[in-house]
């Protein structure tokens, strides 16, 4: 086999380009305003369902970028998204990223109220950075508490609802979905089962990425 390609920036946009056609060939082209997610999340995992699972509010994605130009602090629900979310994008844009999972409080409030990391996560979250973005790829129990704390008056800038499974993982996206619409709060959501902290970071770099105009990998030093 002979590599196409050695070279990462012409790699990407090879792959970019191999998405734009076959999603052409599927009649699945996205909205321009959905496309760098989309597609960012399609390079991520190689599987085009994802056009059609992605669901947005209207105007998330332009909300989003205007949070991050803005300094926004992202807080997903696991070090693994965490570790994905592009540092140099995030800090040309004066935002930062961080993860509860770990905090020793956070652990010793999940134990005394008998429940998950990832509420007590979400509910430090809610408590020091109410106007953050909030990435869920991993924890329904963290959509579901979302939930109750937009239901409460919580009004992040952004959900980014893409966890993975089979319990409770449809449900608390389709619940979430429907809060977020009925409030007015900014959301992304794969619909069904698919997701994963991969996916919660690839939308995390697409937005930023098109908050700080890096969508060109040579915008971000690559050769």
């Amino acid at each position: 086999m002979t590599p196409q390609h050695h070279l990462p920036a012409d790699i990407e946009r090879t792959s970019f380009h191999i998405i734009t056609e076959e999603l052409e060939m599927m009649g699945m082209t996205p909205p321009p305003e959905h496309e760098a997610v989309v597609k960012r999340v399609i390079h991520t995992t190689a599987d085009f369902d994802y056009a059609r699972n992605l669901h947005f509010t209207p105007r998330a994605v332009e909300q989003a970028v205007k949070a991050l130009h803005a300094g926004a602090v992202i807080v997903t629900d696991t070090n693994m998204a965490l570790a994905g979310i592009t540092k140099p994008g995030l800090e040309k844009l004066g935002g930062t990223a961080c993860c509860y999972m770990a905090d020793p409080e956070v652990a010793a409030a999940a134990k005394e109220a008998g429940t998950t990391r990832a509420v007590a996560a979400m509910k430090k979250a809610a408590q020091e950075h109410p106007g953050a973005i909030l990435a869920v790829g991993n924890a329904p129990t963290a959509l579901l508490t979302i939930e109750e704390q937009i239901e409460s008056g919580l009004r992040p800038a952004l959900v980014i609802g893409v966890p993975v499974g089979f319990v409770n993982v449809v449900e608390s996206k389709e619940r979430l979905f429907a809060v977020c619409e009925k409030h007015g709060v900014p959301a992304i959501v794969a619909m069904g089962r698919k997701g994963g902290s991969n996916v919660a970071a690839a939308i995390c770099n697409a937005l930023i990425y098109s908050a700080a105009e890096m969508l060109d990998p040579t915008a971000r030093g690559w050769k």
